[in-house]
């Protein structure tokens, strides 16, 4: 009778110890992840004037899928301390609030900067040596 009981005591304090040793994994496992997940999150530092381009999620594959995904240029009027980002458009006046991980910078391309080089196309010259 004794050994039964000792033998269930055994056996309970290994299965709280297995329990512990998974509840270990699990914790160790969900910090790697959030470590993997917080590494590819960008801190957006944007200024009021700046321009940005908007993410359009709402794009699907089909119709039009050569279409670009980001709209824009828009004007940041307005940062939250939650990242969240008031904008307007560069030439309207309607403003709206969007997550701040949407946006990113708007480069615009400047003329006279920088070296360009003119290619123009012609047809091809062959010449008949037959």
């Amino acid at each position: 009778m004794e050994t039964s009981d000792n033998n269930k005591v055994i056996g309970l304090h290994e299965l709280e110890e297995f329990r512990f040793q998974a509840f270990e994994s699990a914790r160790l496992y969900k910090d790697r992840m959030k470590l993997m997940h917080d590494k590819h999150i960008l801190n957006q530092n944007f200024k009021p004037g700046e321009l940005m381009l908007l993410y359009n999620s709402r794009l699907r594959l089909f119709p039009g899928k050569l279409n670009s995904r980001w709209s824009g240029p828009f004007k940041v009027v307005q940062m939250f301390p939650s990242e969240a980002v008031e904008i307007k458009s560069e030439y309207g006046t309607n403003k709206f609030t969007v997550n701040g991980q949407r946006l990113k910078h708007y480069l615009r391309m400047t003329e006279g900067k920088g070296d360009s080089v003119v290619i123009t196309l012609e047809e091809p010259q062959y010449t008949n040596e037959e």
